[in-house]
C-alpha cells in the first residue's frame, strides 16, 4: 500500500453519515427527512445544500468528547487507507458557538489525536480556521487565542469560508500574529474565484500553502510564480468535481499544475460529502506509484509539523 499523507481535511467535513446519526442520538439533534439516502449517504443537490447538510452535522458536535471522538474516527479511517499523517482543519468557532472554551475543545481534540496515534500509529494536527465571511476582527481574536494558549498539536493556521467576502490584506494581521508564533499558514483561495484570489492570498499573507488554488492554472505567468516561490496547493479533486468545478477528473488540472513544476499534494476536504476518501484520491489521481510516493513526501515536507516527526516521517514512508 502506498504511504500517503494529507493536508487539507475540514473536522467536521470528515463525519461519516453513521457517525453523524451517532452524535445525533446521542446529543438529542435530529436529521431532516432526505438528508441520507437508502444506503445511508449524505444527499445534497447544489453548493447551498451541501452547507445546510454541513451545517447540521455541526449541530450535532457539541462536547469535547464529541470533538475528540470525530478526529480519532477520521484519523482511523485514513490510517486504514495507509496514512501516516494528517493536518485537519478545526475551527474553533463551531465550539464557540457550542458554548465551549478553546481549552476544552482542544483537550478533546487532543485526546482523540492522542488514541488514534496509540491504536494506529498516525500522527495527527491541528490547523485552527478562522471563517473569512465573519471578518478580520474575529480572524484576529482567534488568532491572539491561538498565540496565548498554545499546544503542540496546533501546528498552523487557516482561514475557510465564502472567498468572495474581504481580501486577503484584511486579514495580515492575524495571519502575522500566528507567523511570528512560529506557526504554519495556509489559505483556501482559487478555489470559487481565479487567479486574482490567489495573487491576492500570496503577496499579502504569510502562506506557504494555498487551500485548493486550481483555478492558478487560468493564469501562467500565477503558475509560474507558484513553482517559484515553491508554493504548495492542497489540492482536492474529488470535491472540486462534486461542486462543480470540473466535470470531471481528465479535465481537472492536477497533471498540468504538476508538469508546470507546482509542489502539489493529494487530499479529501469533506470526504463523506463528496463520496470520496484519501485513498480514493490517491487511486484515481492517474499518476503511477512513484510520483504519488513524491506527492506524499511532498505532503510531509509541506507539513507543518516539526523538523524530527517530519524526518521521522519521511525515514518511515521510504522503508
Amino acid at each position: 500500500m502506498i504511504p500517503k499523507a494529507e493536508l487539507h481535511c475540514h473536522l467536521e467535513g470528515s463525519v461519516s453519515p453513521a457517525l453523524a446519526r451517532e452524535l445525533g442520538q446521542r446529543n438529542g439533534v435530529t436529521f431532516p427527512d432526505g438528508m441520507f439516502d437508502g444506503r445511508g449517504n449524505f444527499v445534497w443537490r447544489d453548493f447551498l445544500s451541501f452547507l445546510d447538510a454541513y451545517d447540521r452535522v455541526c449541530l450535532a458536535v457539541m462536547t469535547p468528547a464529541d470533538f475528540g471522538d470525530v478526529i480519532y474516527s477520521y484519523l482511523a479511517s485514513i490510517a486504514r487507507q495507509g496514512a501516516v499523517y494528517a493536518e485537519i482543519f478545526c475551527s474553533p468557532e463551531r465550539a464557540k458557538v457550542r458554548g465551549l472554551s478553546y481549552a476544552a475543545w482542544l483537550e478533546g481534540l487532543v485526546g482523540g489525536i492522542d488514541r488514534a496515534r496509540r491504536d494506529f500509529g498516525i500522527e495527527g494536527r491541528i490547523i485552527a480556521i478562522c471563517i473569512r465571511h465573519f471578518g478580520p476582527d474575529r480572524a484576529l481574536e482567534m488568532a491572539r487565542t491561538v498565540v496565548a494558549e498554545p499546544h503542540p498539536h496546533v501546528v498552523g493556521f487557516g482561514m475557510g469560508g465564502d472567498e468572495a467576502k474581504f481580501t486577503p490584506a484584511d486579514f495580515a494581521p492575524a495571519y502575522r500574529l500566528i507567523h511570528e508564533a512560529g506557526l504554519g499558514c495556509t489559505v483556501h483561495a482559487g478555489e470559487v474565484c481565479g487567479p486574482e484570489s490567489v495573487w491576492a492570498a500570496i503577496e499579502a499573507l504569510p502562506v506557504t500553502r494555498i487551500g485548493h488554488g486550481v483555478r492558478s492554472m487560468k493564469d501562467p505567468r500565477l503558475v509560474e510564480e507558484l513553482a517559484r516561490r515553491g508554493t504548495v496547493l492542497e489540492v482536492c479533486p474529488g470535491s472540486n468535481i462534486a461542486l462543480g468545478l470540473y466535470p470531471d477528473r481528465a479535465a481537472h488540472p492536477l497533471h498540468r499544475l504538476i508538469e508546470a513544476g507546482v509542489k502539489v499534494t493529494l487530499n479529501s476536504d469533506d470526504p463523506p460529502f463528496f463520496h470520496t476518501t484519501l485513498g480514493d484520491e490517491y487511486d484515481l489521481a492517474g499518476l503511477g506509484e512513484a510520483a504519488l510516493r513524491r506527492l506524499t513526501r511532498t505532503s510531509i515536507e509541506a507539513s507543518f509539523a516539526d523538523e524530527a516527526t517530519k524526518l521521522r516521517l519521511l525515514k518511515e514512508i521510504e522503508t
